[in-house]
């Protein structure tokens, strides 16, 4: 029935009707498209989404030049909102706070005076706070859209008009780069240096099929604010510029500092970009209270202007290589910047772009931007020719023009039609201008002055119809200003030399983190509800030793801080616990479930020390159990690894180490059965197989034993009690027997142990 209500059913409001599945294909459709090209994707010629362009627009209008006063930005976005963007005053404030941010934008469009956030990741100060101005950067973008550069388009309610494009004389959207997510699509774009990619411009001018990897010679790759060292492969690099789509591994600059008698500590001058450093603080600060990164000791902001933050070493004697290699390993001091050239195309389709596709779109748009101004500076030499000539007309026949403006009702109507001489009339803009010209001016009507004009102005004319003429001669035009503007931002512009520079990636050979761990001896203590703790030193294990109130010891062990440890739960899963993590022991310890993700309904079993050689008996209290090596139940994160498959009301009961070559079984009816352990399974995880098999009630307990030694364990007097080979006889069998009734003098707890 809903097929049929999606597909044939029709949707009836007023007077339209449609089926409903193609009324809701529609309207997301057009909602798609909308954010694709209204606010998620930057234009390839200019490099700016839509809010983009209409605050530079907005501050244009209100004359915030580079070189003026500044305005608050509340008035800035105030405007931008009402004549341009009808969106939120704090989405426009954002995007405008972004392009003065020197951390963030490679050339800031936007000169802010006030706080506009800062590296650590903190906000802007409200838009009543700041102030704002344009930068030389937005300006050169602007540069020309009074001499009809681009298309101009009614705003959102028809009452203004905003440009379609900027003119941008220079390839703004790979100098400060984009990101964005649309509907199904999103682009992250690098921000690049504006001397090398003009340099790319130039060299595809005069090389239009240039191939992709010659481009790069020009375009070392990404330039970020932030600097820091790129360490991608240069082959990887051409293949993302080549397809638009790839990563670069970006890292810290750091450098090593000495401070005297063998000690020194590191100093990191550059992070990542878009790394925000309080964060980048904090992720440290982390590494070190968890011990993931043994050999670093503590960290330091000391960052005033320019980024310092300081790393000590744990000790003097640990490899600075070393410790930076596992620095960018755990923390963001390394990060991968993705890069998707998913871009607009002539402002309206979306397509992931090459470097080279990047740089042709710039390019022909600004030979668009020069046809057009040529055309429209055209234009007006022409209407600046035809008011000349009135003028010298006036200037030849100045007694009879003042004649007729002093005696005529409409002097422009016989103006218009007088002969001048030789049968010369002047035009309607002729006959305007002589009427709109001040008294003052008639002075200047000198004949040679006039002459000067014209001529200036014909050959100016005569050299924009060759410039339309020669596609040749545009190029070059085209060039001339590449190199301007290459001038402007270059070796005289603040902050124009490259920043993020490119090395190799050193990898140094990972060491485990227990061989970075100093070895020190240590008696882990755990209670019976779950406290665990790490006293330094080997006290004797029958020590007195302090719990909470009604607690007890469950576990005492002597271990050393490079082991790690195994904790076996009711669930049958195995958690692993690092050593040198415990806390100390002068309080109580911590709760071990804070340590790893042990479940509150979950019981201890078994607590021992790992060995990599070592296997384990694993059985549940349905006598179910296999062998399994030790190596099988290290887990790698706190939610640990299931090893014993256990369900309903069996529970995992038994971990034993495996030493000896017989298996001894008791029940809960104490009964005993004794096996040889090859009859087990050796497994990774699963249930195991019976091991002893029972009318009521379940598994007790199991042990392995050397059959020669005869099977032994303590009576209550803490005397050692043992059945030797001879004696055991009657208990020997099969594997899931029931066996026999224990010896005499078994523990009534029915426990080996």
């Amino acid at each position: 029935m809903s097929d049929n209500l999606t597909d044939e059913s029709e949707v009836v409001t007023g007077e339209v009707a449609e089926p409903l599945r193609r009324a809701i294909g529609e309207r997301y459709l057009q909602y798609a498209l909308s954010t694709i090209m209204h606010r998620a994707l930057p234009d390839a010629r200019d490099g700016l989404k839509p809010v983009h362009r209409r605050i530079l627009y907005a501050m244009r209008e209100l004359k915030l030049a580079s070189n003026g006063g500044f305005r608050k930005s509340a008035k800035i976005s105030g405007d931008v909102m009402g004549n341009y963007h009808p969106h939120g005053d704090a989405a426009i404030y954002d995007a405008m706070a972004r392009l003065a941010q020197d951390f963030a934008v490679r050339y800031p469009l936007v000169d802010g005076q006030g706080n506009f956030g800062n590296i650590d990741g903190d906000n802007p100060a409200a838009a009543r706070y700041t102030e704002a101005r344009m930068t030389v950067a937005a300006e050169a973008l602007l540069t020309g859209l009074n001499e009809d550069a681009v298309d101009f388009r009614d705003n959102y309610d028809g009452t203004l008009t905003e440009p379609v494009v900027l003119p941008a004389a220079f390839p703004n959207l790979l100098a400060n780069g984009s990101t964005g997510i649309a509907v199904g699509m999103a682009t992250n774009i690098p921000p690049h240096n504006i001397s090398e990619l003009i340099d790319a411009c130039l060299h595809m001018v005069k090389t239009p099929d240039v191939r992709d990897e010659t481009l790069l010679n020009y375009v070392q790759g990404p330039d970020f604010p932030t600097g820091g060292i790129i360490v991608e492969p240069r082959e990887m690099m051409a293949k993302a510029y080549a397809t638009g789509r790839g990563s670069f591994r970006l890292r810290a600059k750091y450098e090593i500092e000495d401070l005297g008698r063998g000690q020194w500590q590191v100093v990191v001058t550059e992070i990542p970009y878009q790394v925000p450093k309080s964060r980048l603080i904090e992720k440290i600060a982390e590494l070190i209270q968890n011990k993931r990164i043994p050999i670093l000791g503590d960290v330091r902001d000391e960052s005033a202007e320019d980024i310092r933050l300081v790393l000590e070493p744990k000790s003097k004697n640990v490899d600075p290589d070393m410790l930076m290699s596992m620095m960018f390993r755990y923390s963001d001091l390394e990060v991968r910047f993705s890069m998707n050239m998913n871009v607009l195309i002539d402002g309206r389709t979306p397509k992931v772009c090459s470097l080279k596709e990047v740089l042709r779109a710039f390019l022909d748009h600004r030979r668009d931007v020069l046809q057009r101004r040529s055309n429209h500076r055209l234009e007006k030499i022409d209407h600046r020719l035809e008011v000349l000539k009135g003028y010298i007309i006036a200037f030849l026949n100045l007694d009879r023009i003042i004649e007729i403006i002093r005696n005529e009702d409409e002097p422009k109507a016989v103006m218009m039609a007088e002969d001048w001489g030789g049968g010369v009339f002047l035009s309607d803009v002729q006959a305007e201008a002589i009427l709109n010209m001040r008294l003052r001016s008639l002075r200047r009507l000198e004949e040679m002055e006039l002459k000067r004009e014209h001529d200036a102005l014909l050959e100016e004319r005569g050299g924009l119809i060759e410039l339309l003429g020669s596609e040749a001669l545009q190029w070059d035009r085209i060039c001339e200003e590449l190199r301007q503007t290459k001038k402007d931002f270059g070796k005289g512009y603040a902050g124009s030399a490259r920043r993020s520079q490119f090395a190799d990636a050193v990898e140094v050979e990972e060491v485990p983190l227990e061989a970075m761990i100093e070895r020190e001896p240590v008696t882990v203590v755990c209670s019976k509800m779950g406290w665990i703790r790490a006293m330094k030193g080997h006290i004797a294990l029958d020590g007195a030793l302090k719990f909470k109130d009604g607690d007890e010891s469950m576990y005492v062990f002597h271990a050393e801080t490079t082991d790690k440890l195994l904790l076996l739960g009711s669930n049958g899963r195995f958690y692993t616990i690092l050593t040198a993590n415990l806390p100390g022991g002068r309080g109580m310890g911590e709760p071990v479930r804070l340590i790893v993700d042990l479940p509150n309904e979950v019981e201890i079993i078994s607590l021992f020390i790992h060995d990599p050689a070592g296997k384990r008996l694993l059985a549940s209290t349905a006598g179910d159990g296999f062998i399994v090596p030790e190596t099988e139940l290290l887990a790698q994160t706190r939610s640990g690894k299931q090893a014993l498959n256990v369900r309903g009301e069996v529970k995992a009961l038994v971990c034993s180490k495996v030493a000896g070559n017989h298996v001894a079984c008791v029940g809960e009816n104490r009964k005993v059965l004794i096996f040889p352990i090859e009859e087990l399974p050796e497994l990774g995880r699963g249930k195991g197989v019976r091991l002893q098999k029972y009318k009521d009630g379940g598994l007790s307990d199991v042990r392995t034993f050397d059959l020669e030694l005869g099977l032994s364990w303590q009576d209550p007097a803490g005397r050692t009690r043992t059945v030797s080979e001879a004696e055991l006889g009657e208990w020997l069998g099969k594997r899931a027997g029931t066996g026999r009734m224990a010896p005499r003098g078994f523990p009534r707890d029915n426990r080996f142990n």
